[in-house]
């Protein structure tokens, strides 16, 4: 097939970088954006571009999407995956930091898709992939702000679907399930800063404790298969529109959609 002209945001590590990489061997042309642009060497020796962008300033998304269509003239896929991860109770969680949470998980690629969309109409074709998780649909305890702000990444998913469709363009939903990442990496440092103290300690605590807990080796998912899938929905003349992918992702969801809301809650009390 021919090459594609893609841009991964947050390819400096885990799923954007396995994604960017996965690309790139297939053949496709590919740019790489992330603040620690210094972390994209890879991609750069695998024939690709790593270009420094923060996603939460306008200029920078200006500057990468002005550059890929200065010198292709195209832009044939977005992969829409740098997000951020906020753990605290409701009632602790400054709404500050809620508010950041949402710039980065939905204003932030909603603006991407806003500023590649005139050139796909033009086209006559594109591919958004907008990176969400199994918490797209779930919710667990202590993570109310990121839950949420991939509920509302797929709700603007599934409405950008429905209006972009008649121009040939493809939106597509990607729902990791545990994958082996930094991704979460100050995840028991926040827990204990915003919760740790309260009433919600013992839970914070114990979930600290958990996301303590060494992965290296067990059964979370390695990147690469989210990535897999990413080429695989690129790739397609007619993509689904969700993916479900990575360890316990199919599972949880299925018993989340198996159970009462009363029932589900019991079966993850463990969880925290």
């Amino acid at each position: 097939m021919a090459a594609k002209t893609c841009l991964v945001t947050g390819a400096s590590s885990g799923i954007g970088h396995a994604t960017a990489l996965e690309l790139l061997h297939a053949g496709h042309i590919v740019y790489g954006a992330a603040r620690r642009v210094h972390m994209m060497g890879a991609i750069r020796e695998a024939g690709g571009h790593a270009l420094p962008m923060d996603v939460t300033k306008e200029d920078a998304l200006q500057r990468v999407v002005r550059t890929i269509l200065d010198e292709h003239q195209r832009i044939d896929v977005l992969v829409n995956n740098a997000g951020a991860v906020l753990h605290g109770a409701v009632e602790d969680t400054p709404l500050a930091m809620a508010r950041d949470e949402f710039e980065v998980n939905l204003f932030a690629p909603a603006r991407l898709i806003q500023l590649v969309l005139p050139q796909m109409r033009r086209q006559g074709s594109g591919t958004i992939v907008n990176v969400s998780s199994i918490g797209g649909e779930l919710a667990f305890p202590l993570g109310a702000w990121y839950y949420a702000s991939k509920h509302a990444l797929e709700a603007f998913s599934d409405t950008l679907r429905r209006e972009t469709r008649q121009f040939g363009i493809d939106v597509v939903v990607i729902q990791p399930g545990i994958i082996r990442t930094d991704f979460e990496a100050g995840t028991a440092r926040q827990l204990r800063e915003i919760s740790g103290d309260g009433p919600y300690g013992q839970m914070a605590e114990a979930m600290a404790r958990a996301a303590e807990t060494p992965m290296e080796g067990g059964p979370a998912s390695d990147p690469g298969v989210v990535a897999r899938v990413i080429r695989q929905a690129v790739e397609s003349d007619l993509p689904e529109t969700r993916y479900v992918v990575g360890w316990q992702a199919e599972a949880l969801l299925q018993l989340s959609r198996s159970l009462s809301d009363r029932e589900f809650d019991a079966r993850i009390a463990g969880l925290a």
